[in-house]
C-alpha cells in the first residue's frame, strides 16, 4: 500500500514545477500584445518567432499518431472493434458539422453583420488573393490520402496519411499475435521518447507565444478590429453557445460529466492553442490527456486525428457567418435556397482543405470560388481579423474533439469511468513531464480484457 500512496506524489510534485511554464505562456501574451500595440512594426517581424514554436509541435504530430494507433489497434484481439469506432466517429462528425452549420445560419441572418459595408478594389484584390490552389476537390483528396511511400507519410506531415499507416501497420500486428509483441514493445518505447521531447519543446512555449501574439495585434491593429467588432463578437458568442449549449449537453447527456470540468483538466491546452491560434499545437497533448483520463487507446487515436480533420464545428460555424457577412457586404444577401447549398458545398470543401496552412480562410475562398465566384471579392474585408477569428475557431475544434473522444468512448463502451471520475476529481495527475503513465496501465479500460501484453502495467494500476 505504501508503494501505491507513493506513486501519484511523484507526478503532482512534477506537474507543480510546470505550473510556471504556463504562467510564463500567460505573461508573455499580456507582453506580445503590449508590444503590438506600442510598436506594430517590430511586432509584424516577431511572426518567425511564433510560427517556430507551432512548427515545432506540428513535427511531432504524425510520429504520437503513429505510434498512439499501433499500440492501440495492436493490443486489440478484434478488429471489428476498430472499425466500430471508426463508423461511429465519422457519422458523429457528420452530425456535428451540420449542427454547427445550422447555428451559424441561424445567428448569420439574425445579425446581419455585414449590411452597409464599403468593399474597395483594393479589398477585392485581396479577397481573390486568398483563393489557394492546396485546396482538393472530394475525388483528389481521397486519394492524397495514400501517401507516395509508406515512410512519405511521415516526412510530409499529412495526418490522414499517417493515420493510414498507423492503422494497416496496427491490423498487420494484430494479426501476427505473439510474434508480434516485440514490434509492440519497441513502438511503445519510441512513444516515451516522442512524447519526452514534446514536453522538452513545451518549454518554448512562452517564446512562441509571444512571437504569435505580437505578430497578430501588430498587423491587424485597433482599427481593423473595430471595423469588425460585430461579426467577430457574433461568431464568438456563437461559438460559446455551440460548446456550452450543444456540446455541453451530449456530455452531460451521454457521459453524465460537466464540461465545465473536462475543461479545467484541459486548461493547459487551451491556454496553448489562445496563445498559437492554431488547435494542432494541442494534438499530441490532447491524446496522452484522453488516454490517462481512461479512455482506451484505439478510441483515441483514431477519434483525435481524424477529427481534426472532419470534425471542424468552429470552423463550419465560420464559413457558415463569414459566407453571410461577405453576401450583405456586397449588397447580394443570399436567400436561404441559395444559403443551404453554398454551406452544403462548404461542409465538403473542407475536408479537402484538411491541413492546408491558415484552413479557414482558404478554405472560405476556395469554396466561394467553385461555389459562387461573386463573393470570393469579399474575403478581403476579413482578411484583417482572421486570425483573431482563428483564436475561436482552433478552441472550439479542440473543444468538440475532446468532447467527441469522451462520447464515442462511452457509446464503444471503451472508458474506464472510475478513472475518469479520480482523474478529473485531480487524484491522479497528469505527468507533465513524461505526458505518459510511467508505472500504470496507460492501455487504459479494455472494455472486451483483450488487451493482453502489458499485464503487470494493470496489476500496478490496481495497486
Amino acid at each position: 500500500m505504501s508503494t501505491s500512496k507513493t506513486a501519484p506524489t511523484a507526478p503532482a510534485a512534477k506537474r507543480d514545477r510546470t505550473h510556471y511554464l504556463y504562467i510564463a505562456v500567460i505573461v508573455a501574451v499580456v507582453l506580445g500584445i503590449t508590444v503590438g500595440l506600442v510598436s506594430p512594426d517590430f511586432a509584424v517581424e516577431l511572426k518567425p518567432v511564433g510560427t517556430g514554436f507551432v512548427n515545432l509541435i506540428k513535427m511531432m504530430i504524425s510520429p504520437i499518431i503513429f505510434c498512439t494507433i499501433v499500440l492501440g489497434i495492436g493490443s486489440v484481439r478484434k478488429a471489428a472493434k476498430v472499425g466500430a469506432v471508426g463508423g461511429i466517429a465519422l457519422g458523429y462528425f457528420l452530425v456535428m458539422s451540420l449542427v454547427a452549420l445550422g447555428i451559424g445560419l441561424v445567428v448569420g441572418n439574425l445579425v446581419e453583420p455585414g449590411t452597409g459595408l464599403q468593399v474597395t478594389d483594393a479589398i477585392k484584390e485581396t479577397g481573390q488573393a486568398q483563393v489557394s490552389d492546396e485546396a482538393l476537390p472530394p475525388v483528389d483528396f481521397v486519394l492524397s490520402i495514400i501517401p507516395v511511400t509508406m515512410v512519405s507519410a511521415f516526412t510530409e506531415g499529412q495526418v490522414l496519411q499517417t493515420l493510414l499507416v498507423a492503422l494497416l501497420a496496427g491490423f498487420a500486428l494484430q494479426a501476427m499475435g505473439r510474434t508480434g509483441e516485440p514490434v509492440l514493445r519497441g513502438i511503445e518505447h519510441i512513444q516515451r521518447l516522442v512524447f519526452r521531447i514534446l514536453a522538452m519543446v513545451m518549454w518554448v512555449a512562452p517564446i512562441g507565444a509571444f512571437g504569435a501574439i505580437a505578430a497578430v495585434v501588430g498587423s491587424a491593429g485597433l482599427d481593423a478590429l473595430k471595423s469588425l467588432a460585430v461579426l467577430m463578437l457574433a461568431f464568438y458568442t456563437t461559438c460559446f453557445l455551440f460548446v456550452f449549449l450543444v456540446l455541453a449537453a451530449l456530455l452531460r447527456v451521454v457521459s453524465g460529466l460537466n464540461i465545465l470540468t473536462l475543461f479545467k483538466y484541459l486548461g493547459r491546452e487551451f491556454l496553448l492553442i489562445l496563445s498559437t491560434s492554431s488547435s494542432e499545437s494541442a494534438l499530441p497533448r490532447l491524446i496522452a490527456k484522453m488516454e490517462h483520463m481512461g479512455v482506451s487507446k484505439p478510441v483515441v487515436g483514431i477519434t483525435v486525428p481524424t477529427g481534426y480533420s472532419f470534425n471542424l464545428d468552429g470552423t463550419m460555424i465560420y464559413m457558415t457567418m463569414a459566407s453571410l457577412y461577405i453576401a450583405d457586404a456586397l449588397g447580394t444577401p443570399m436567400s436561404i435556397g441559395e444559403q443551404i447549398p453554398l454551406l452544403l458545398f462548404l461542409l465538403v470543401a473542407s475536408k479537402g482543405a484538411a491541413g492546408v496552412s491558415g484552413a479557414g480562410l482558404a478554405t472560405l475562398a476556395g469554396g466561394l470560388q467553385s461555389h459562387k465566384p461573386a463573393l470570393v471579392d469579399g474575403v478581403g474585408l476579413i482578411v484583417g481579423i482572421d486570425r483573431f477569428m482563428s483564436e475561436a475557431r482552433a478552441l472550439t475544434n479542440f473543444a468538440g474533439n475532446a468532447v467527441a473522444t469522451v462520447l464515442i468512448g462511452t457509446w464503444t463502451k471503451e472508458i474506464d469511468k472510475e478513472r475518469v471520475g479520480e482523474v478529473l476529481a485531480g487524484r491522479l495527475p497528469f505527468d507533465e513531464k513524461t505526458l505518459l503513465d510511467e508505472g500504470e496501465g496507460y492501455d487504459a479500460p479494455a472494455a472486451d480484457g483483450s488487451s493482453e501484453p502489458r499485464g503487470d502495467d494493470k496489476e500496478l494500476a490496481k495497486a
